[in-house]
Formats: C-alpha cells, structure tokens, sequence
C-alpha cells in the first residue's frame, strides 16, 4: 500500500489560488494511477481529476481552473487550484491505486482507489 501526506490546504478568498501537495511513501509513477477527489458536506464525492504519467484528466466543473501534476523524483502529487470559486470548498483528498492502466481516461474512471490521504480542507469565501 501507498502511504500519503496531504498538505497545502487552507482558506482564501474567491478568485484566489492554492497548490495542494500529496507526498507519497513509494515511486507511483510506473504502477499507479493517482487522484484527487473533494467532498463537501452533504454531498457525495466528487472526481476532480486524475493523472497517468504526466497526463491529466478533470471533471468539468474544475476544467480550466486546475492543474495535476506529479514530480516523480520527489514522489509528490500536486493540485494546483486557480481562480477558486466558493463551490470549490470541500474536503480535497489525493488517492492511489495500483493498475495496469495505460491512460489518464482509464484512471479517472477506475472503481477502487486503494489508499487515501487524510485530507486537506479547502475553503473559499465569497
């Protein structure tokens, strides 16, 4: 399993940025996917986005706004998060799961994440 640090959390006002890091225990470069997910109170999990090597891949409602990237030398998941809007505030997790994907589009929609941050709260006001 994959231990993972989230960090970068915090509060800022609308139209503002945040990077959100996830430190990993392990190289997750060649055997995993990695993601990002956010949940709010009162609603589901959501999707953010997620990435395969160095190609990322978003949920409609942050495409344009975020950027995930990975630093593979320093086994680091971020999430940059531009032009924050107060509907971005959640909970923000990162996640691993260990596959034979291929393709960032395979790890976006891939059923079982393994191994979960802590979370990291975001919180943007208006």
């Amino acid at each position: 399993q994959v231990q993972l640090v989230e960090s970068g959390g915090g509060s800022v006002q609308a139209g503002g940025s945040l990077r959100l890091s996830c430190a990993a225990s392990v190289n997750t470069y060649v055997n995993y996917c990695m993601a990002w997910f956010r949940q709010a109170p009162g609603k589901e999990r959501e999707r953010v986005a997620a990435i395969r090597f160095f190609e990322g891949y978003y949920s409609d409602s942050v495409k344009g706004r975020f950027t995930i990237s990975r630093d593979n030398a320093k086994t680091t998941l971020y999430l940059q998060m531009n032009s924050l809007k107060p509907e971005d505030t959640a909970m923000y997790y990162c996640a691993a799961a260990r596959t034979d994907c291929s393709s960032t589009a395979c790890c976006y929609g891939l059923r079982e994440y393994n191994d979960w941050g802590q979370g990291t709260q975001v919180t943007v006001s208006s």
